[in-house]
């Protein structure tokens, strides 16, 4: 493999070459992620019948660790409010969240997940973590350090190349 660094100077043929060895990597990530059913799977150790949006949903309240507007929950989700509105909407029927009063703005609502909502989202991650922690359990903690640390940055600056893609089409 190619060990120079792609995005600083290599040249193109360079370049290429590694990212043609990464990228059957990611792939086989996305699928051993997607035919593995993981999110499903923890969905239903979760129990409550949750779907993915709304636990997505509900991981960002977990996350955030304080109640938030549904605008803001779109903006972490990277969704429109709308969609965040219909599952809140429906979390909310089902005992998950409730609104309560912004005290910076009493016109205002937050969404804040009930003790129910918490236990749910609990369940979730802690099956997910399990699952994790098995894969990564062989590691030496400096690799699982390096790979939180470089995982983390490969998505950020992704994500960021990916919005600005978005904002130059708009």
């Amino acid at each position: 493999m190619d060990t120079r660094d792609p995005g600083t100077g290599g040249d193109d043929a360079g370049r290429d070459r590694y990212l043609r060895e990464l990228l059957p990597r990611l792939t086989q990530l996305s699928n051993a992620l997607n035919r593995g059913r993981l999110t499903e799977r923890a969905l239903e150790a979760a129990g409550g019948s949750v779907d993915r949006p709304a636990m997505s949903a509900l991981l960002v309240l977990h996350m955030a660790d304080e109640p938030l507007r549904v605008g803001e929950i779109a903006a972490r989700m990277q969704v429109v409010g709308p969609h965040v509105t219909r599952q809140v909407n429906e979390l909310e029927r089902r005992g998950l969240v409730r609104r309560v009063t912004d005290p910076g703005d009493q016109r205002a609502r937050l969404v804040e997940p009930t003790g129910q909502g918490r236990e749910v989202t609990d369940r979730y991650m802690r099956t997910i973590f399990g699952w994790f922690g098995d894969a990564l359990a062989g590691w030496p903690e400096g690799d699982r350090r390096a790979f939180e640390r470089l995982l983390g940055r490969f998505v950020d600056d992704l994500t960021v190349h990916l919005a600005t893609l978005d904002d130059d089409a708009t």
